[in-house]
């Protein structure tokens, strides 16, 4: 069963932070924000990509969060001022999610 999921970080240094970006893209994750990644991960890749993107970080300066989300839950979401970044995303992928 795929899961909808966000990951979110916060990277102080640029080559962890590509590989990390590069691993949320290789699972099929698409980026809505610069540090934001969303997309559906089934529940075995959701847990290799965490282990994935802790073996990239730096647990002592970084940050990273990977949130499940039901399906109901996701449509709860409010999306407020800016929301995403239109650069990243167009109309076609919001219709993915929203």
């Amino acid at each position: 069963m795929a899961v909808l999921t966000w990951v979110i970080y916060d990277i102080a240094e640029n080559k962890p932070r590509t590989k990390v970006a590069k691993e949320c893209k290789k699972a099929g994750l698409i980026r809505v924000q610069k540090s934001v990644f969303l997309g559906k991960l089934e529940w075995n890749r959701f847990d290799e990509l965490g282990e994935k993107c802790r073996s990239l970080i730096n647990e002592e300066t970084d940050s990273l969060y990977l949130f499940p989300f039901s399906q109901e839950d996701f449509r709860r979401v409010q999306v407020l001022g800016q929301g995403f970044d239109k650069k990243l995303v167009n109309d076609e992928v919001l219709a993915q999610f929203f």
